[in-house]
């Protein structure tokens, strides 16, 4: 079944076509990488799903309801979360505050519930941080709650962004460069969150990532975008050989690892 699709979509900039008629078909608890040059357009089309930037056509469906312009809030409660290629926490707050922040579209309590401390609210506030600590278990920060986000080593602040991004329990995670950054043995763990998201918890993970190596290792299905526009899609293997993939990476025909 597939849990996201676009027909057609296109998003341009005044003249600039960042994606241009984009047909995609994401399978539910899957990995799928979507690669390219810088400039391909991978970024931009995360931003029409996640409701950042509303293309000019086309259409986006997820699990067969269309999404496509609602709001970003919206998307969120519909089921779907993402990080950045840039780290972006809350650095003035600590680590269980900013999953705490990422919970508010699961909760009900109302602004009278939270002024008067109703039974409601605290009842609600209890549950939301014994499920803070299990998330925090889950991506290997357990004992790091109190800490100021900004006071994280950089590997464990990427991880922190991904507990904050599955606090409102999404069924769809868009990764945009889950591992910018990171050395080797931060990498290798990033690999094993990735896996352990998708296995356990059913979340189907879509990342754009530029380490080839990585995708190649991690994905089921690769898109490859190039001047907007889907060029290959594919299982590894097919993409890591496809001579249209790899001159739009190194401009000859070459190898994707070389």
């Amino acid at each position: 079944m597939n849990i996201i699709s676009s027909s057609n979509v296109t998003k341009r900039f005044g003249g600039l076509e960042a994606i241009r008629n984009l047909d995609v078909e994401i399978s539910e608890a899957s990995i799928t990488s979507v690669i390219g040059p810088n400039g391909a357009g991978k970024t931009t089309f995360f931003n029409c799903i996640t409701g950042y930037y509303k293309p000019e056509f086309g259409n986006i469906l997820f699990l067969e309801k269309e999404i496509t312009g609602l709001p970003p809030h919206r998307i969120a409660e519909e089921g779907i979360s993402r990080t950045y290629q840039n780290i972006r926490l809350f650095n003035s707050l600590t680590v269980i505050e900013n999953i705490l922040a990422g919970e508010h579209t699961t909760l009900h309590s109302s602004l009278a519930d939270s002024l008067f401390a109703s039974k409601r609210y605290r009842t609600e506030e209890t549950e939301s941080v014994r499920k803070a600590k299990e998330i925090l278990a889950f991506v290997g920060l357990s004992g790091c709650g109190d800490q100021l986000a900004c006071n994280l080593a950089y590997g464990a602040q990427r991880r922190l962004e991904i507990a904050r991004a599955i606090a409102n329990s999404p069924k769809v995670l868009l990764l945009d460069e889950p591992t910018a950054g990171m050395n080797p043995s931060e990498t290798v763990e990033m690999i094993k969150l990735i896996r352990r998201l998708r296995d356990k918890l059913n979340i189907t993970i879509i990342l754009i990532e530029h380490d080839i190596k990585l995708v190649m290792e991690i994905s089921e299905k690769i898109i490859v975008l190039d001047f907007g526009s889907k060029i290959a899609e594919g299982k590894p293997l097919e993409i890591q050989n496809d001579p249209t993939v790899i001159e739009a990476y190194l401009g000859k025909k070459n190898s994707l690892y070389q």
